[in-house]
């Protein structure tokens, strides 16, 4: 099936000269600083640099001469972003920040959750007009064991991510007789499902509207070129790849719908992960937004840092400016520092409110500037490859006047293992109208921590096999499973567990057992007589 983005050539393998002709990954990173360019080498440098960008540039112009006349200026528009990518990770030389230059976040800089007012049930209604929902539905569920988009993993009485986030959408719509839409940004790898599957949507309160991120093309480290032949991209999934989330500025104003939005009178659009369960409206903070006195053109809800989050991405002030800091960002020497609670308190969750009109300025003046992940993969024929990608809060030091808002951890709930799939579905939470609540009867805001083993648990499928239902977590701290493990009905833990059935053992936990501070490991099987 051919890409709706226009992304289609005979496939064009250049002559042998040409491929030798080639600057390579290696000559790059003598380009970017690396050990073994002499210091006096500018010219060279400068020549490599050149070269690159220019074969490159004759890459994308075959790539796109390949596809239908109709859909061949949009398809020029999405690979010439490649193109900008490409050449500023070509320019770009060291680190993207000098780590004795971060500055303390000013007073103000991050707001508390708590200082914010709840608006009058008419002023809510009159602030959620101006409101578009976007979620980020790119992500296959393959690391879960599951096929297809991960949105629709079954997570609850189930309901899929996508089920819960509709119903979410549709009962504020009928509460506040408002009509916010529904925005999904797809990948390639996700579209054509979430096609079928938002159809039955049709008879629900909620517009929902989609569109796709970019279609990237693959580089190959050593020679630079790109690894598709022509823009067939169903022929060669894998010689494409969608680049990051920091690609929904771009994508959004290329649908279309940004300018559809703005002309519509939406101001804020409220952007989050479809997997956080806990991303959902908050008129709280909408109304902090649109309040005749806020500049605020960029918000970031962080939450408090736990030795479980000391990877996630960190609010810093640097060049008077407030900005994200990813640990692919931080030199070896100071990781430690920046993996701190006590340092960097706050971690990004990724939810963002951004103004639309914002969104449209900066990304007509060109200013987005988002740091570049470089992604090191390999392909099933062995060619190792790069993919360059940026990241949606990256985005945060081009807009003016941003914030960062510290809010409950019950904002952010993402599900990206089985073992936040057991915390989502056990009785910790209760269901209301498609928001997962934390149960009254949990005596502590904590969620428990679960660590399930990866041989036994990982997939969906596998880790439903092994407990007859969830067991109840209502006082549980602290839980680790390794090993061939199955849970009868009724199970229930207090404080912590931890079952080890090493290898060639396995340990069936009888139904309706109560686990209080226990170690269990060793062999236990109970047989039917």
């Amino acid at each position: 099936m051919q890409n709706p983005r226009g992304l289609l050539r005979p496939a064009h393998d250049g002559d042998a000269s040409e491929r030798k002709s080639r600057i390579s990954f290696d000559d790059i990173d003598q380009v970017r600083g690396h050990q073994r360019v002499p210091s006096g080498s500018q010219e060279f440098k400068d020549l490599t640099k050149r070269d690159a960008l220019e074969q490159m540039k004759n890459d994308i112009e075959r790539l796109v001469s390949t596809v239908p006349e109709a859909q061949r200026e949009a398809t020029k528009k999405e690979l010439d972003g490649f193109s900008s990518l490409f050449e500023r990770y070509l320019q770009e030389k060291g680190p993207s920040l000098s780590w004795n230059d971060i500055q303390k976040l000013p007073e103000n800089a991050v707001r508390d959750y708590a200082s914010l007012e709840t608006p009058s049930t008419e002023d809510a209604r009159n602030m959620l007009e101006k409101l578009v929902v976007v979620k980020l539905n790119g992500g296959l569920g393959t690391s879960m064991g599951c096929r297809g988009p991960k949105s629709v993993i079954p997570v609850r009485s189930d309901l899929t991510f996508l089920d819960l986030t509709v119903q979410q959408i549709e009962y504020l719509n009928k509460t506040y007789k408002v009509n916010v839409p529904l925005v999904l940004m797809n990948s390639f790898n996700t579209d054509a499902d979430t096609q079928k599957i938002i159809r039955k949507y049709k008879g629900v309160q909620v517009e929902i509207y989609t569109f796709s991120q970019s279609c990237f093309p693959r580089i190959e480290k050593e020679s630079l070129m790109p690894v598709p032949k022509d823009c067939h991209v169903e022929k060669n999934l894998e010689a494409w790849y969608p680049p990051g989330h920091g690609d929904f500025y771009e994508s959004f104003s290329n649908s279309g719908l940004l300018k559809k939005f703005i002309k519509q009178g939406r101001k804020f659009c409220f952007l989050s992960n479809i997997d956080n369960l806990g991303a959902t409206v908050d008129l709280n903070i909408l109304n902090m937004l649109l309040k005749s006195n806020s500049t605020s053109e960029f918000l970031m809800e962080v939450t408090d840092k736990t030795r479980a989050d000391v990877k996630g991405g960190t609010l810093i002030q640097y060049d008077n400016k407030l900005r994200l800091l990813e640990i692919a960002q931080v030199p070896k020497e100071h990781v430690d520092e920046f993996k701190s609670v006590k340092t960097f308190k706050f971690f990004n969750t990724n939810n963002l409110w951004v103004d639309l009109e914002a969104i449209e300025r900066v990304v007509s003046e060109g200013g987005l500037n988002m740091e570049i992940i470089i992604n090191h993969k390999s392909l099933g024929n062995g060619t190792n490859v790069i993919q360059l990608e940026t990241a949606v809060g990256a985005a945060m030091k081009a807009f003016n006047h941003s914030v960062g808002l510290n809010v409950p951890r019950s904002r952010f709930l993402p599900v990206k293992k089985t073992s936040d799939l057991m915390l989502v579905m056990s009785n910790l939470y209760d269901l209301n109208h498609g928001s997962l609540i934390m149960s009254p009867k949990r005596m502590f805001p904590t969620t428990p921590l679960i660590k399930l083993g990866d041989a036994h648990f990982a997939k969906v499928k596998d880790f439903l096999s092994r407990f007859a239902n969830i067991p109840d977590l209502l006082e549980l701290d602290h839980l680790t499973v390794s090993g061939d493990v199955t849970f009868g009905r009724g199970v229930s833990f207090k404080g912590t567990v931890i079952i080890i059935a090493n290898h060639g053992d396995r340990i069936d936990i009888p139904a309706e057992s109560l686990l209080e501070n226990k170690i269990i490991s060793g062999n236990l099987r109970i047989l039917d007589h």
